[in-house]
């Protein structure tokens, strides 16, 4: 992330104000506005891939599925991101200061990239074990063919489960079924 406001400190109403007039991203964290970086073709391909995938999963379920255009906001730290995918179940809860924002996740989704693996395993993750809904994280590896799924146990715990080549990562949140190499494949190569 890197820092765009030189103000010490910005309000989350301004930010939210800003926010609706901009043609980029940005999230909020503590009074400062930090850029969003913009996403490579592999990056949107397995965004895509995998909404298409957790999203004819959730079909005729109370589930629904959000791209990286909604706002999650984390109300116990003040986080406000755009994760590369949310979902929702039962009912959808906004956050009081801003109706752009969801507050009640049960599934984030992050691609990881170069610049951002860091930051999306360490304090992004940090601010969104804070979600009482939350109860998986998914990160996609962009240099290889691996799904990790970070799932809170019943004791409130975050427990690693990994997949790659030939294997299906379960969401067992929304009962889902993720084919790793559905997710990687690619039939612009030969």
């Amino acid at each position: 992330m890197t820092q765009t406001s030189t103000k010490p400190y910005v309000t989350y109403r301004d930010y939210v104000d800003a926010e609706a007039k901009s043609e980029t991203k940005h999230e909020w964290l503590d009074g400062v506005v930090y850029d969003m970086a913009g996403g490579t073709p592999d990056h949107g391909a397995l965004a895509l891939a995998m909404a298409r995938i957790i999203g004819n999963a959730l079909e005729g379920r109370p589930c629904r599925m959000f791209s990286s255009d909604v706002r999650v906001r984390v109300r116990a730290t003040g986080l406000a991101t755009y994760p590369d995918a949310s979902i929702v179940c039962d009912r959808l809860e906004l956050d009081p200061e801003d109706d752009h924002s969801i507050t009640n996740p049960v599934v984030l989704v992050e691609i990881l990239s170069d610049s951002t693996e860091g930051y999306d395993r360490g304090k992004k993750f940090e601010n969104y074990r804070r979600i009482p809904s939350l109860r998986e994280y998914v990160l996609v590896s962009q240099h290889e063919p691996r799904i990790e799924v970070y799932r809170r146990n019943d004791s409130g715990f975050w427990e690693l489960h990994e997949w790659g080549v030939g294997e299906f990562a379960e969401l067992t949140s929304v009962n889902a079924r993720i084919g790793v190499d559905d997710v990687y494949r690619n039939p612009l190569t030969s």
